[in-house]
């Protein structure tokens, strides 16, 4: 279990935060700290592992708290979750060494994420003896936040487009978008949004192709496929 402390000036947001930390398997509130002054105390009476840190807190910048938190317990990990986007505050808290950066409002998906891909480096550091290269450059380079689903832009639907690339990845003669729009239930120019926006992703191409009669149409393939 990774034990965690909430230091966040506003309960409210204290609690949702704790909300989502009570949806993860392995996370344990050891408390909740409203100022600094509170902060520092419980890190110095309880085995806290992780901070979720507020930078505005009535008694003392996180900024300044950090530093305190780390005398108190120098093995102690940081993980700011604020709403400062100021370059200045910004780049002086990650040269203090922490962990993640989330700004408010904190999706859930974003919150959950860090704190899965905090766990799984956590563990990484606690089990490797000897590090090669390739494992630095893993803790180090890497920042793949495991169970935060892939954005899709406006208009495009993840179950659709699921739906979508399943369809296109039986098809070896290609479909028209005419022709997808009729499986997947949508208009003609719904169906090619989709189609065009996986060639922007490079996982499917597109070929004019020329009939007996009329104009030539655009088919629709998987990168793939087969060219006899």
């Amino acid at each position: 279990m990774i034990r965690v402390l909430i230091v966040e000036d506003d309960f409210r947001i204290a609690d949702i935060h704790a909300g989502f930390l009570k949806g993860v398997s392995n996370a344990e509130i050891i408390g909740k700290a409203l100022t600094g002054k509170d902060a520092i105390e419980i890190v110095s009476n309880y085995e806290v592992e992780l901070v979720l840190l507020d930078l505005y807190l009535p008694d003392i910048s996180g900024l300044e708290l950090i530093p305190k938190l780390r005398k108190a317990n120098p093995n102690i990990d940081i993980i700011v979750i604020s709403a400062a986007t100021e370059n200045d505050m910004v780049s002086k808290v990650i040269k203090n060494g922490v962990f993640d950066y989330m700004i408010k409002p904190v999706k859930k998906e974003r919150f959950v994420g860090a704190f899965n891909h905090y766990t799984r480096k956590k563990r990484q550091l606690e089990d490797v003896k000897v590090f090669d290269q390739d494992l630095l450059d893993d803790v180090f380079f890497s920042f793949k936040i495991d169970s935060l689903p892939k954005s899709t832009p406006k208009g495009i639907d993840p179950l659709t487009l699921e739906k979508v690339k399943e369809i296109i990845k039986v098809l070896k003669s290609g479909i028209t978008a005419e022709e997808m729009g009729e499986r997947i239930g949508a208009s003609r120019t719904t169906a090619r949004r989709y189609l065009e926006y996986l060639i922007s992703l490079e996982e499917i191409t597109a070929d004019l192709e020329y009939g007996a009669v009329g104009r030539p149409e655009r088919k629709y393939y998987m990168m793939n496929r087969n060219i006899g």
